[in-house]
Formats: C-alpha cells, sequence, structure tokens
C-alpha cells in the first residue's frame, strides 16, 4: 500500500532522511518509533505528499506519486498531526466536514458520512456547535480522527496523536484506536517515540534515526534481535522506562 524506494529529503544543509527503503502492507500498522530529530515525522509528510524526496520514489497502491497525481493520492489518505491540527475559527462541525465541503458533496451525503464518523471515533454529536478552544484534549483527538477518516481513506497516517493528552486521557484514547483500527483494517502509519505504545497498536515496527530505517520487526524481533547497537541502547532504554512505568502503576 505504501512503499519508498532509496527516498532521500534534505532540508538546507540539514538531512531529513536518507536513502529509505520502506514497505507497508495493506492492512497493516506500522510504528515508526525513534527520538525527536530522528526523521520519523519528515518520513510521514513525505507518504503523505506534504513534501517531495529530492531522490526516490514513494509509491500509494502501486502508482508513484508525482506533482501531477499527488492530490489525487492524498485523498486516499487521512492525516491526523499532534493536537489535531485543527483550525481555530471554524467549528467541530466545520472542521470534520471542511474537505467533503471543499470537493462539493450534497448535503445529505455529508451528514450521512459526519453521523458515521462521529460514531466510529465516539465524538459525541452535542459537540459539534463547539470550536476547538471549548473541547478537551481527547474531544480534539477524537475530532480529528472523525475530519481524517471522513473521505473513507485507505491509509491513515499518524504524527504523535496522542503525545500531548495527559495519562489517563492517552490511555483511553489508545484503547478507542486500537479498536477503530481493528474494525476498519485499513493501512495505519504511526510515529510515536514511545516503545510501549509502538508494540500496542503495530504489527511491525521501523526503528528510525539519523534520517535512516536501522532496523524493522515485531516488538519481539526488537527487543531479542536487534541488528544495529542504537537500536539495543533505544530499546534498553525504553524498555526499563516502560518497566518503571509498570511498576509505579501497580
Amino acid at each position: 500500500m505504501l512503499q519508498l524506494n532509496n527516498v532521500t529529503k534534505t532540508f538546507d544543509d540539514d538531512l531529513g532522511v536518507r536513502d529509505v527503503n520502506l514497505s507497508v502492507n495493506a492492512g497493516e500498522t506500522r510504528a515508526l518509533v525513534g527520538p525527536s530529530g530522528a526523521g520519523k515525522s519528515t518520513l510521514l509528510r513525505l507518504m503523505a505528499g506534504l513534501i517531495q524526496p529530492d531522490v526516490g520514489e514513494i509509491l500509494v497502491d502501486g502508482t508513484k506519486m508525482t506533482k501531477d497525481n499527488i492530490r489525487s493520492l492524498r485523498l486516499k489518505m487521512g492525516y491526523v498531526i499532534q493536537s489535531g491540527g485543527l483550525f481555530p475559527h471554524l467549528t467541530a462541525r466545520d472542521n470534520a466536514t471542511i474537505v467533503a465541503r471543499t470537493l462539493k458533496w450534497p448535503t445529505a451525503k455529508i451528514e450521512a458520512r459526519l453521523e458515521e464518523t462521529m460514531l466510529l471515533a465516539q465524538f459525541p454529536p452535542s459537540l459539534l456547535p463547539r470550536y476547538p478552544v471549548e473541547l478537551s484534549g481527547g474531544e480534539k483527538q477524537r475530532l480529528s480522527v472523525v475530519r481524517a477518516l471522513f473521505l473513507d481513506p485507505k491509509i491513515l497516517l499518524l504524527d504523535e496523536p496522542l503525545g500531548s493528552l495527559d495519562p489517563l486521557t492517552r490511555q483511553g484514547v489508545q484503547g478507542e484506536l486500537k479498536e477503530l483500527f481493528a474494525k476498519l483494517q485499513k493501512t495505519v502509519v504511526l510515529v510515536t517515540h514511545d516503545l510501549a505504545e509502538a508494540a500496542y497498536f503495530a504489527d511491525l515496527i521501523s526503528i528510525v534515526m539519523g534520517g535512516e530505517v536501522l532496523q524493522t520487526g515485531t516488538a519481539l524481533d526488537l527487543i531479542k534481535m536487534p541488528s544495529h547497537p542504537f537500536v539495543t541502547a533505544f530499546i534498553k532504554v525504553e524498555t526499563k522506562s516502560f518497566e518503571t512505568s509498570a511498576m509505579e502503576r501497580s
């Protein structure tokens, strides 16, 4: 469903990602994990067509992404960023329906789809007249998921979608998203710096550092058979942090 072949992207003199080869199968949930500045969000923006590679190619559902077809390919994707990326001057209803209205969907079709997506994302209809500033963190994230699902995309791209939430809200939304992914069976790419969160959501995890994908595997693969010194160190730190958190919770 998503394929990056020898993709490199630089920003001025700074390397974003270097010679990345990555494939994500249809229906798979893939997590991109690594520290801040590793290149995870750059990879996601490349997949979304928000930026273009300097070298290499990106294929979406078998079609090479070009300047001519980028708009049509974007319509196959739902994109959720940290804090939701909602327009502050629009109500929840207008945020959710903005792309459909831009595409001039009939009103009846918009209302029917709005009802469906709110149910999927567990967003209460009573909140539709509110503006983002009037919503809680969890409500904003649910609304951003409503918007991302509105066109029934084949692919969901999520960039640290839960990073701004408090721990209790985050735990609840995690459960809702996992149920949603299982129900919809869409292709999902999730960026996170949290290994435990990646293991909770993803079929496969790709460890990213220095603009490169160092290793891809299941959580158990990465723990038992790290193939790079950074992966070994990262897993050790993250596992210790996860175990400490678990002990504190217990």
